[in-house]
């Protein structure tokens, strides 16, 4: 049996996602899959603090992460840094040599930088791939260390990466999300004629500025609304309220791990750019309102659904309201639009795709 070890960090949801399809779809092809977050296992407690300063920062003080992000881009900041990481290459290098895999799959660019220092002037006795989970603005840090292969999401993201490193290692396969949003049999029924565009709002707003866009969205009489709104359940009883006060029956969830199934049966993805949400509505073939993208990476992910036609980037409630609003009009005419185009951009079985890769290597 052949071992793959997979190699991600906590630092947003979208390398998780990543690394937990990866794992599905190479265990489904009888690989045996291991996923490893070395930063946790290295720094534990001190490594959670860090995971919740990084969502702080990106959601509280956007200008400084966006210094930070082209700070990585553009100096010797994380070579310069490595030296401090000498316990997570230590522990590294020990799980290399403990597990002695075929191949590796890295989902966050910190693990190719060590391992470039693992294997100092020789090539490591597996295959080293790297899946970078970012669209279009993907930073240098991806790149600047060996790989056998770079794995992109898309086209446009192949391009930006092909400048870079040499062009037959690129390979865009998709990002690998689960392998639900290509085995389900739901039949999902186009909005129009009859059929309520149906919204599925994901809140990452506080509790205030969600019910109130709420209310606003259940003016619109022609859709039907789903909303999930994490784990505060302030918030939750604030979208109740602002429901009852419009006299509208809506859909509400706190955490939930139905998201893929949500958006498979939801016609409108409402939400922030990241990188897990962004590749499940394309796999979904779900068109998105953009509602933030975090300077950086999640500005390449809006620039993705807004360059090809397949959403919006909406910023404020009103331009939000107006977007579905105009989706709704005219049987829907808009959203078909968006559907036709992003499914072009979906690639639900990406995750198989990639792991035939890794094993085939």
């Amino acid at each position: 049996m052949k071992r793959v070890l997979i190699f991600t960090a906590g630092y947003g949801e979208g390398h998780n996602a990543a690394a937990r399809g990866l794992a599905a779809a190479l265990t489904e092809a009888g690989a045996e899959a291991e996923v490893r977050d070395l930063f946790r296992e290295t720094y534990g407690r001190r490594q959670k603090i860090a995971e919740r300063l990084y969502i702080e920062c990106i959601n509280r003080a956007a200008p400084v992460w966006a210094a930070v992000y082209r700070a990585l881009d553009r100096t010797p900041l994380l070579r310069w840094t490595l030296p401090t990481m000498f316990a997570l290459k230590r522990k590294f290098a020990e799980v290399l040599a403990e597990r002695q895999p075929c191949a590796i799959a890295s989902v966050y660019p910190v693990y190719g930088w060590l391992l470039d220092r693992i294997f100092t002037g020789k090539n490591p006795p597996f295959a080293s791939h790297t899946i970078v989970t970012d669209s279009i603005t993907v930073n240098s840090v991806w790149w600047k260390f060996r790989s056998d292969s770079w794995i992109v999401p898309n086209e446009a993201t192949a391009e930006v990466v092909r400048g870079a490193v040499p062009a037959e290692r690129v390979h865009p396969l998709g990002f690998p999300v689960q392998a639900k949003f290509a085995d389900s049999t739901a039949v999902r029924l186009p909005p129009g004629n009859g059929e309520p565009l149906r919204i599925f709002y994901m809140v990452n707003h506080g509790h205030a500025v969600a019910a109130r866009l709420v209310g606003r969205l259940l003016e619109i009489p022609s859709i039907a609304l789903t909303v999930a709104y994490g784990k505060d359940e302030s918030v939750g009883r604030a979208i109740a309220q602002a429901a009852r006060a419009a006299g509208r029956k809506i859909e509400l969830h706190g955490w939930t791990p139905l998201v893929p199934e949500l958006l498979m049966q939801n016609h409108i993805l409402i939400g922030k750019a990241g990188g897990a949400a962004t590749q499940e509505a394309i796999a979904a073939k779900t068109p998105m309102i953009i509602t933030k993208a975090v300077p950086g990476q999640e500005e390449g992910n809006a620039r993705l659904i807004t360059e090809n036609g397949c959403g919006a980037l909406c910023e404020t409630d009103d331009a939000i309201v107006e977007a579905v609003s105009r989706a709704a009009e005219n049987h829907a005419a808009l959203w078909h639009r968006w559907h036709t185009a992003i499914s072009k951009l979906s690639r639900p079985n990406a995750s198989r795709e990639i792991a035939r890769f890794i094993l085939a290597s």
